[in-house]
């Protein structure tokens, strides 16, 4: 079941706002740990979630599916800005 075309909009929506929030840290000194690091961005992706809950259409089915799918894409796109964050640490 493919989903619904305003659903695959606002996920592309989420991942582009999303990509922006990444892009915007700057690391600082002092540094947060790196399991401080994870929380934050599992935090943000809980918000981007619970923000965009509302907005999703369709069954309930239909609506599961959507936020699982975004849930997924953001955890892709919070790998790499993890991994940065700890090339970060190691360079400290």
């Amino acid at each position: 079941m493919a989903l619904l075309q305003a659903n695959r909009d606002l996920i592309s929506t989420a991942i582009k706002e999303f990509n922006v929030l990444l892009n915007q840290q700057v690391f600082s000194d002092p540094p947060v740990s790196e399991e401080a690091m994870v929380t934050v961005v599992n935090d943000w992706v809980n918000f981007y979630i619970n923000y965009y809950r509302r907005q999703v259409v369709g069954e309930q089915q239909e609506k599961d599916r959507a936020l699982q799918e975004l849930r997924q894409e953001l955890n892709i796109l919070s790998a790499p800005f993890l991994a940065k964050y700890r090339a970060f640490l190691k360079s400290l």
